[in-house]
């Protein structure tokens, strides 16, 4: 129990009752910062340094609790832990050593890792500290290292962990340290994997953990998470360990990636779950990732609409093999102009327009070429705000006469669409635009005239990049 606040601190009876809370709620946070520091000056002095230690031995990293794996605010809610991570700040300030506060004085010093000893701890928890520690770690002697290693293993490896800044400094020992040292860091974390790996900062640590250790501790955290990986899927943090391990361990040894099977539309529908999809499909042997896409092929159409599933939709086109990628873009044929049309479809095309073999490119720029009873195509696509993307897309990637035809029908819309006022086809509109895309046909053209070859060169040059940059890449609201 801490103690009451004094009667000198309370306000006068007269004033609103609002104002009386608050008053007494500043009061008592305030004894409770000096509660706390009396307590640390309770503990006894190191008796390796003439300093005051700002941890004391046996004591957590900081008087006021981290997230630790079952300690007090771990599956607290976010608005405690806030409360508790300004109050950790404020008691870090005011509990520096005066080693630490003469480093923060004297910047003009050269500071190295034997000037801070029995002190890394500490420096470790601060800013500027910690970017010493990781710094000199890159150039520290087997010596530097052990020394630094000794103080924060075994007591303090997991509060910095999951530390702000001190976590940089244990991914610097996982870089730079020994073998030994990386597997004693690792060891130190085991029973700990899922709640680090659902912490801010705990899920960078495991991440480069995974990347240094040996293949047996892979294993080891692989199976520390297996019971929970839908669980740190839908993490914002742990769905980045999963990706990690996806990435970095030997598929033989991933037994959790059988749990995909028959979750494979959730996955790629889930903001997080979409890029561990990702990941499988890139990394993983294809005798584990053919069920995945024969589950993915089944839900094409929805997934190429959805949110999420439009980028894995995205990367089965761009990296998938080459019979994936054409089963993706056959789903479009016949119905690209209402898929343009479509906010998250419309990125799909684009990107169908780009990767696919020059056969199908041709059908699906012919498809926007192609006149409907209900009226050009192209003009309809010029007036949408999607699906212009797209057509901008075809005239950069169509065939020297495809892309001649496209023009053709878009000059004559001109006059009308300089009437509308959507903003969405300005860009379109722009008689610059439509005179470098046939500058850019005709330069084709003249490679086979007498020019020098260097004006030739330099002249469709040029005009290529004018194109792409006005086409392509070119937004609207910068040309409004």
């Amino acid at each position: 129990m801490f103690p009451p606040p004094t009667s000198s601190s309370l306000l006068s009876p007269q004033l609103p009752p609002a104002l009386l809370d608050k008053k007494r709620e500043l009061s008592y946070t305030l004894n409770y910062q000096q509660h706390l520091i009396a307590q640390a000056l309770m503990f006894p002095r190191s008796t390796t340094s003439p300093h005051l230690p700002l941890y004391p031995i046996n004591m957590e990293f900081s008087q006021l609790p981290l997230m630790m794996p079952s300690g007090p605010l771990y599956g607290a809610n976010p608005a405690t832990q806030m409360i508790h991570s300004g109050m950790q700040q404020a008691s870090r300030s005011t509990l520096q050593s005066p080693l630490l506060q003469e480093f923060h004085a004297n910047k003009a010093r050269n500071w190295e890792l034997r000037d801070i000893m029995n002190h890394v701890v500490e420096f470790s928890g601060d800013q500027h500290g910690s970017r010493l520690i990781q710094h000199k770690l890159e150039s520290a002697s087997s010596e530097e290292k052990q020394k630094v290693f000794d103080e924060i293993v075994p007591h303090n490896v997991l509060p910095l962990i999951q530390d702000v800044f001190g976590n940089y400094v244990i991914q610097k020992l996982f870089e730079h340290g020994t073998q030994v040292h990386k597997s004693r860091l690792a060891a130190e974390m085991e029973g700990h994997i899922l709640a680090l790996s659902k912490q801010m900062y705990g899920c960078r640590v495991v991440q480069k953990a995974i990347e240094y250790i040996l293949p047996e501790q892979q294993a080891s955290i692989v199976r520390e998470l297996e019971p929970h990986v839908m669980e740190c899927i839908h993490d914002a943090n742990g769905n980045h360990v999963i990706q990690k391990l996806i990435e970095r361990v030997s598929p033989d040894r991933l037994g959790f990636v059988y749990a995909f099977r028959g979750n494979v539309q959730a996955l790629a529908t889930h903001t997080f779950g979409c890029r561990v999809l990702q990941r499988a499909l890139e990394y993983l042997p294809e005798t584990i990732t053919s069920p995945l896409m024969e589950e993915l092929r089944a839900s094409t159409l929805l997934l190429i609409q959805n949110q999420f599933g439009n980028y894995v939709m995205q990367f089965v086109i761009e990296h998938g093999k080459p019979q994936d990628s054409a089963a993706v873009v056959a789903k479009l044929r016949g119905q690209l102009l209402s898929m343009a049309r479509h906010k998250f479809a419309s990125n799909v095309c684009e990107k169908a327009l780009i990767f696919a073999d020059p056969e199908t490119r041709r059908q699906l720029v012919d498809e926007i070429l192609s006149p409907r009873p209900e009226g050009a195509v192209v003009l309809s696509m010029m007036k949408d705000q999607y699906a212009n993307y797209v057509l901008q897309r075809a005239v950069g990637v169509a065939d020297i006469d495809q892309r001649e035809s496209l023009i053709n029908q878009i000059r004559p819309q001109l006059a009308i669409l300089r009437r509308i006022s959507n903003g969405y086809s300005k860009h379109l509109v722009s008689s610059k635009l439509i005179a470098n895309a046939r500058c850019h046909i005709s330069n084709i053209s003249c490679t086979r005239s007498r020019k020098a070859p260097s004006t030739i060169l330099s002249t469709s040059f040029c005009c290529y990049y004018r194109l792409i940059i006005y086409i392509v890449f070119i937004r609207p609201q910068q040309l409004c």
